[in-house]
């Protein structure tokens, strides 16, 4: 699809946009890592299953971002907030959710959490936030 700026500031949102996407895809990997090195088996079936459709569901969002969808910012608004709330309810919260807990909160020392774990959680936070805020940003001009 072509790009038709409606206002000035259509093609620095649409450009932020992209490049949000790109650290996106990047923290989306560094987390993923993180992961692979803590051993898949530390996680719950449950955590396993939403990780697995919230990484299906990013891919599909970058994938529209780069092939300029008419529906790219919305992708970006729903995985961005919706994989920040995930994350942090997983991660950052303490041991309260059962089998949707990985919390980084006092972990059992086979979770093998480390400093690189909380960078990797926050990155991802971060960069679901900027995502999120990039493709509001970008919703009205996007065509």
């Amino acid at each position: 699809m072509t790009h038709s700026p409606t206002h000035p500031n259509s093609t620095s949102a649409n450009a932020v946009l992209r490049w949000t996407t790109i650290v996106f895809a990047i923290a989306l990997a560094v987390h993923g890592a993180d992961h692979f090195r803590r051993g898949m088996d530390t996680i719950s079936m449950l955590v396993m299953t939403l990780g697995t459709i919230q990484t299906v569901l990013a891919l599909a969002t970058i994938a529209l971002v780069f092939t300029h969808h008419r529906w790219a910012p919305l992708a970006a608004i729903g995985i961005g907030f919706a994989s920040a709330i995930g994350f942090t309810v997983v991660h950052l919260l303490p041991d309260w959710f059962g089998p949707l807990s990985d919390s980084f909160f006092n972990p059992p020392a086979s979770a093998r959490v480390t400093g690189f774990s909380w960078f990797a959680a926050l990155f991802e936070i971060a960069a679901d936030l900027a995502i999120g805020i990039a493709g509001l940003r970008a919703r009205t001009s996007w065509r």
